[in-house]
């Protein structure tokens, strides 16, 4: 007999209406901006330069525009009829729960945040369904097949590619597959420093659970507190503390993935040479081949320290080079983020407000960076830097960083700016939903590049950005920023952050599609990759075709074609 379920979300506290948590959030109190709830490190603070920073910025006088106002969720078509599948399900728990099924329907893109609080999502999953075993797992994909109905992997939902957008197309029920409650830490083996964990673990959870056993796995997206492991394995994804611990890829070292053909295993071995090895297929698979069980990982030692660190340059010209320098030769520190100075900029309008000696302090050390040091407010750029492992690493990392923060003109600005610059990350998704309220629109989007094309591509999309938004008439001025994240050998990953105003404009979410959409078509132009760790989805996929081959295409179709042919797995992603 088939059980309803309670959405994992719902005691979790996640919001319906966009980012995050429903105890958390900027607010407006006497026309200042606060950080509401108790979770972030700015939590409670006031912020009383972030609005006057903005208006500067985009060239206007921010207002709250009663029209980008939440007044309540949009609404969802009604269910396709699955009470055949839904009768077969036995101890499986399933939802048909409006909030659930809306919720599966998106992720966290600009667009569908925008949807759901002003539009409607043309199509969202007609049954929630949530395992609680491999087994089970099993069982959804025959009775998908002897039912006819798509299957959607759903990890924790914080894609910002489309990856969740369900085809209005498909005339099968799409039924979402919750993987939340498959979130054990199933086994540490401590000697060969592996654990074998289910797929649906948030990734905080799994930092947690690894913790009593002295360990870590590392891995630390942006998205930390919402996204998993199995989703961390389909976007192919990558943390802040990269340059110690890897990608996603080096972390895992076996994958468990239920397909229609069967299960895909391997056996966590260090390395093998064993021809073409299935298992890859999981990395990036975006839900279209089967659905991630569990994986084995690498885990690590607990830090015996953990040092912040940040060094201001006078330009981005330094700070690119020292960053450079520093993807030569190790030692890395586990994390270098280096700001443009559009957003070191932003850094500084997101300090709390402050009062008696730390006020005082933060004058004397502005006019210190800005007087006798010649730092100009308006081309200077900071880099946020993150030492890890045993004490005698972390002074080497450090002293590596003094070296050539010298060598590049920096100053190194202390430990308490790069924990505060490390921490903002987690508070972005929040400032980008609040801004849309005075009807502003803004996204982040990443790429990869190599060293030699990395300035003249960040100046490029800054020009096409701007050419961009005169064509298309947008009010005021766009901002659009960037800050080089995890290095690499050969070259860098690359955030940019673009925001335009949007009052009195028809469509807006899809006028700031057209502004994005032009600055990856720079990007690939200038050499840089379509993503570099957030996926590739529906948003990004009419780029596919620019950067694979035909042979690699047909490969790619080969391979969903033979592990399934019933396009069981029909979310339709890259």
């Amino acid at each position: 007999m088939s059980k309803e379920a309670i959405d994992p979300s719902v005691p979790r506290g996640e919001r319906f209406d966009g980012w995050g948590y429903t105890d958390s959030g900027l607010d407006l109190e006497d026309n200042s901006v606060k950080l509401i709830g108790s979770r972030y490190e700015m939590s409670g603070k006031r912020l009383p330069n972030l609005l006057t920073w903005a208006n500067g910025i985009l060239q206007t006088t921010l207002t709250l525009q009663p029209e980008y106002q939440v007044k309540g969720l949009s609404p969802i078509p009604a269910p396709k009829d699955a009470r055949a599948f839904i009768a077969a399900l036995g101890e499986i728990e399933f939802s048909q729960d409006e909030n659930a099924r809306r919720r599966h329907g998106h992720g966290h893109s600009l667009e569908e945040v925008f949807a759901i609080r002003h539009g409607q999502l043309a199509r969202v999953p007609d049954v929630i369904v949530y395992p609680t075993s491999e087994q089970e797992v099993q069982r959804l994909v025959q009775l998908a097949l002897e039912h006819q109905v798509s299957l959607v992997p759903f990890g924790g939902g914080s894609n910002v590619s489309h990856a969740l957008a369900c085809p209005p197309q498909d005339p099968r029920p799409i039924v979402s597959v919750d993987m939340r409650r498959m979130n054990k830490v199933l086994s540490v083996d401590k000697e060969n420093r592996i654990a074998h964990v289910q797929a649906g673990i948030v990734g905080s959870d799994l930092q947690a659970e690894l913790e009593k056993h002295g360990f870590t796995i590392g891995h630390e997206p942006d998205s930390n507190e919402f996204s998993t492991l199995g989703g961390w394995i389909a976007t192919r994804s990558s943390g802040m503390k990269k340059n110690r611990y890897g990608n996603i890829e080096d972390i895992v070292l076996d994958i468990r993935m239920v397909t229609t053909k069967g299960l895909i295993e391997g056996r966590a071995m260090p390395r093998e040479s064993m021809g073409t090895d299935p298992r890859t297929l999981a990395f990036g698979s975006e839900g279209n081949y089967g659905i991630i069980t569990s994986a084995f990982v690498k885990i690590f030692a607990m830090p015996e320290v953990q040092q912040f660190d940040s060094v201001l340059f006078k330009n981005f010209a330094d700070g690119y080079e020292f960053m450079r320098e520093l993807a030569k030769h190790p030692p890395y520190p586990a994390s270098a983020r280096l700001m443009d100075n559009l957003q070191f900029q932003f850094g500084q309008a997101l300090k709390p407000e402050q009062t008696g000696w730390k006020a005082t302090k933060s004058k004397l050390e502005r006019a210190l960076v800005t007087g006798p040091l010649g730092f100009d407010p308006n081309s200077m750029c900071a880099c946020t830097l993150l030492y890890e492992g045993s004490r005698q690493e972390a002074a080497l990392q450090s002293a590596k960083v003094g070296q050539l923060a010298q060598r590049f003109r920096g100053f190194r600005a202390g430990s308490e700016n790069g924990k505060r610059g490390y921490q903002l990350t987690f508070a972005i998704a929040y400032i980008r939903d609040f801004f849309m309220r005075f009807g502003v629109m803004a996204e982040s989007f990443e790429t990869s590049v190599s060293w030699t094309d990395l300035p003249q591509m960040c100046e490029a999309v800054k020009t096409r950005v701007l050419a961009e938004h005169k064509r298309l008439g947008l009010p005021g001025y766009p901002m659009i920023s960037w800050r080089v994240t995890q290095l690499y050998h050969s070259g860098a990953a690359v955030y940019f952050y673009l925001a335009t105003l949007a009052t009195g404009i028809k469509n807006p979410a899809e006028q700031f599609a057209v502004l994005e959409h032009a600055a990856r078509e720079a990007i690939l132009e200038n050499g840089g990759s379509i993503s570099h760790h957030h996926g590739v989805g529906k948003l990004r996929a009419g780029f596919v075709k620019d950067v694979k081959s035909d042979a690699g295409l047909a490969w790619i179709e080969g391979a969903k074609k033979h592990l399934d042919p019933n396009n069981v797995f029909g979310i339709g992603n890259q």
